[in-house]
């Protein structure tokens, strides 16, 4: 038996099977490690570079795409560092960096959605109030918002997380250091304590994807008045792939999170762990740059021959 004192590393659930088999994972999650990165550092690097991209709209992108390589980049470097040496070892400070970071990037990236669904409903719905209710102000403040919930959200649960005695071992059944793994660890029922904090956030996120919904509904049922079919269809090609973004965060983070240990094994919590944690930052800089013509413009300009004229 151990307690949390006496635990001085974690092991992460390495890739079952061959050795061969551990660096086609490592190859994999490098490819999508290098789009990711490359693809939010252009986003930052555009919207930086050209002041015509200086609204709200383009600078809660900024934001998001920060975020997103901040997020893929707490998780995936380790998990590939892991599988190329053969290792499955993180420090204890180092698992909980992971649980921090984890936590606070995903959640302020969660609040910004919901902002940047606002300032599309405001753009589309409302378009003659747009700079009276999004003001330069504003947007600091719903970022500035974000970030700081996202970092209380994030000390509150490490700290909770990292305070339980842990006497189960210190084998974490996932691929970075993840709450309901560590929570599998503990010795005692103040695990409840964490636990009870993880229902109070899915509520909490499950209350930012409906004000998403309606504000989509609402985008839509403007959009369908538009008169001319490309338009509409402009605005649905939009606005369907960030909905199925969100979705997909919502749903298998809420898995992750709150599903029975009954029906959880380790393949099933790594499939649902990459889909909230990895995908979205990788499929995000697709979805809002390359249906985004202002942005792919600008991108052709800081780099010559980027995007051929359509």
């Amino acid at each position: 038996m151990a307690n949390s004192s006496s635990i001085t590393h974690f092991l992460l659930l390495p890739l079952p099977g061959t050795r061969q088999l551990q660096l086609l994972h490592f190859c994999l999650f490098l490819a999508i490690y290098l789009a990711a990165l490359l693809g939010n550092g252009l986003i930052i690097s555009t919207i930086a570079w050209d002041h015509h991209l200086h609204t709200p709209m383009y600078f809660f992108l900024l934001n998001l795409a920060m975020l997103d390589m901040g997020s893929i980049s707490t998780t995936i470097p380790k998990s590939m560092a892991n599988s190329l040496s053969n290792t499955m070892d993180i420090s204890y400070a180092g698992c909980a960096a992971q649980v921090f970071f984890v936590f606070f990037l995903l959640t302020a990236e969660y609040f910004l959605l919901t902002a940047m669904s606002y300032d599309r409903y405001i753009a589309i719905c409302r378009p003659l109030h747009y700079e009276t209710l999004l003001g330069s102000r504003v947007c600091l403040h719903l970022a500035a918002a974000a970030w700081a919930c996202g970092f209380l959200y994030a000390l509150l649960h490490t700290a909770n997380t990292f305070s339980l005695p842990l006497c189960q071992g210190n084998v974490v059944d996932q691929f970075f250091c993840e709450v309901p793994q560590i929570l599998k660890l503990s010795c005692s029922t103040s695990y409840l304590r964490e636990l009870w904090l993880i229902v109070a956030s899915v509520c909490l996120a499950f209350v930012c994807f409906v004000l998403i919904v309606v504000s989509y509904v609402q985008i839509f049922r403007a959009v369908l008045r538009i008169p001319s079919q490309q338009g509409r269809h402009k605005a649905f090609a939009t606005c369907l792939p960030h909905l199925v973004v969100v979705s997909l965060f919502t749903s298998t983070g809420s898995i992750a999170y709150l599903k029975s240990s009954s029906i959880s094994s380790p393949s099933l919590d790594v499939v649902v762990s990459v889909l909230y944690s990895v995908v979205p930052p990788a499929v995000n800089p697709l979805i809002y740059s390359l249906r985004n013509r202002e942005l792919k413009d600008a991108l052709s300009k800081l780099i010559p021959g980027c995007f051929q004229k359509q």
